[in-house]
């Protein structure tokens, strides 16, 4: 069973910054394209930033030159740099990803981690 686990969330000033972190464990050939994601209460979760396995990027239009989204393949992690919060980057961050196992292709969620950015 693969696990995604975030970290780094926490209480933060606006102009702050965090660093999220998601772990992947369990047996799994190989973690392709992960996405980090917000949710808001009573709203849509919305991607924040993308990454595929070979390192090609993408990010939400209210989070570029301020967000970077990385990963390191040997730790099975990926990590989202986050710079200049804004009080309306306060949200529940998840990780999501999609993972090759046994030859088969399946989706992960992580159970998120908060974010709070005070003005």
């Amino acid at each position: 069973q693969v696990q995604l686990v975030e970290s780094g969330g926490g209480l933060v000033q606006a102009g702050g910054s965090l660093r999220l972190s998601c772990a992947a464990s369990g047996s799994m050939s190989s973690i392709n394209t992960v996405g980090w994601y917000r949710q808001a209460p009573g709203k849509q979760r919305e991607l924040v930033a993308s990454i595929t396995r070979g390192g090609n990027t993408n990010y939400a239009d209210s989070v570029k030159g301020r967000f970077t989204i990385s990963r390191d393949n040997a730790k099975n992690t990926v990590y989202l740099q986050m710079n200049s919060l804004k009080p309306e980057d306060t949200d529940v961050y998840y990780c999501n990803a999609d993972v090759l196992v046994s030859g088969w292709l399946n989706n992960y969620w992580g159970q998120g981690t908060q974010v709070t950015v005070s003005s």
